[in-house]
């Protein structure tokens, strides 16, 4: 049913776990373009809850890193949540030097942000030994603080859509010690929307599969699983083994490949695994990021 004419309807946000700012955001409107609404959340378990309970119409959850590698946690609420993975993206992450206005590089004797990111700016830090390195919970809302307390010995590294947020001013541009830092994140909808609105893309474009299973524990059955994909010329990009929960020393495994989940040779493999596994899921089939 549409609206009637005149009257507004409220459109739900995109929730993401950080501060306004933070390269969740960035990710966000790479994905559903700059005016997208967005619902910042504490923890990663609040970004899949607002999704699933409804208060958000969709989710942005980085995945991994190029540097720190997987995001172990998003790949247990994957599995925990029935929340479809509908699109993914890159953003690289320039980390920027973020001060008050009027604040100079000189005056800089303390430098907040989240652990990983201070790790991340350690050629900064070295040259610069005067600073102190102090952690954060959050990148964008490591800006945040420094400016709501206007801060005047202070500044904190984050990404440029932080400082246009809260009107910081960025002291130094990209001071992160290697700029072949990605991370990648997945955007999630709840099933009855990725049913009513299908994922749609370019004739011949690229996708992915992204699906966890379990095995039996015994020997030679990882090998037999992953036959299934290797009999159907199926290219892997990824697999992650993560614990069973109850089940001490056993596994899931998540798995990425490149293909549709439609397709008759994937329908072949799926079902070959199928008759192997102990659980399977398809997770999401998605158009792959550039």
């Amino acid at each position: 049913m549409s609206a009637r004419p005149g009257v507004k309807t409220r459109v739900k946000p995109v929730a993401f776990q950080g501060a306004r700012g933070a390269f969740s955001e960035e990710a966000a409107r790479q994905l559903l373009g700059p005016r997208v609404a967005v619902l910042p959340c504490e923890r990663f378990e609040d970004v899949f809850r607002s999704l699933a309970e409804g208060r958000a119409e969709g989710a942005v959850v980085p995945i991994e890193n190029t540097l720190a590698g997987s995001v172990h946690e998003n790949y247990d609420h994957l599995q925990a949540f029935d929340l479809p993975i509908v699109a993914e993206t890159s953003v690289r992450i320039v980390h920027n030097l973020i001060a008050p206005a009027g604040v100079k590089f000189r005056a800089v004797k303390r430098v907040f942000s989240h652990p990983v990111a201070l790790n991340q700016c350690l050629d900064f830090f070295a040259r610069h030994p005067r600073i102190e390195r102090v952690p954060f919970y959050d990148t964008a809302g490591s800006v945040k603080m420094v400016l709501e307390e206007g801060l005047k010995d202070a500044a904190a590294i984050a990404s440029s859509v932080a400082a246009e947020i809260y009107g910081g001013h960025i002291l130094r541009r990209s001071i992160e010690s290697d700029r072949r830092n990605f991370t990648r994140f997945f955007l999630l909808r709840r099933p009855e929307y990725a049913r009513r609105h299908p994922v749609r893309a370019a004739r011949n474009a690229p996708w992915k599969t992204s699906l966890v299973f379990s095995t039996r524990n015994i020997p030679g059955a990882l090998f037999r699983a992953l036959s299934a994909f290797a009999l159907r010329d199926l290219n892997l990009t990824k697999i992650e083994s993560r614990p069973l929960r109850g089940k001490p020393w056993e596994y899931l495994f998540y798995l990425e490949f490149l293909e549709r989940a439609d397709a008759p040779n994937v329908q072949n493999a799926l079902n070959h695994l199928r008759e192997l596994a102990d659980f399977l899921r398809v997770l999401g089939s998605y158009p792959k990021g550039a």
